[in-house]
């Protein structure tokens, strides 16, 4: 009984399929929703194997409907023999309507732009996690990098005291 208990949550720890971490020190992230995406077997399974890099990806509008560009899915080769797979291509998000038109109106009335942040599975789904972002400047940066190292300073200082 304890097995099969154990099995199930070393499925939920490893949910996180690929984690932009360039998208948090590039932006400042202002609200995040989750996507679903319309994809192919082939890429399922590469999914399910891992072979996924969100670095350079970003998500567009285009007629009234969010599609994630550059994300980069790697085939398999045992997965995709009777097909030509494309590696880039573009793949639609499943989004309300409601969710649509609020990002609508802040990538295209308050310059935001939408950056996915992480793909996960969910319920036996791949889900996409989708920023609303503003870029940071280069000072912001800064800024951030000497937070981050003053909380690592104040850290080292209360486990030795």
């Amino acid at each position: 009984m304890a097995d099969k208990k154990s099995k199930k949550d070393t499925k939920q720890q490893n949910a996180t399929i690929a984690v932009n971490r360039q998208a948090k020190h590039e932006y400042f992230i202002e609200e995040r929703f989750e996507a679903g995406l319309v994809l192919e077997g082939w890429e399922v399974k590469s999914l399910r194997d891992g072979r996924l890099q969100l670095k350079e990806s970003y998500v567009v509008i285009k007629r009234g409907e969010a599609w994630l560009s550059g994300a980069h899915i790697s085939p398999m080769l045992s997965a995709s023999t009777h097909i030509k797979p494309e590696s880039v291509r573009m793949k639609k998000l499943l989004l309300n309507r409601h969710e649509l038109n609020k990002l609508i109106g802040a990538v295209e009335r308050k310059g935001y732009t939408l950056m996915p942040l992480s793909m996960y599975w969910k319920s036996g789904r791949a889900k996409l996690e989708v920023g609303l972002a503003k870029g940071k400047q280069l000072h912001d940066k800064r800024t951030a990098s000497k937070d981050r190292d003053w909380q690592r300073e104040k850290e080292r200082i209360m486990k030795h005291a």
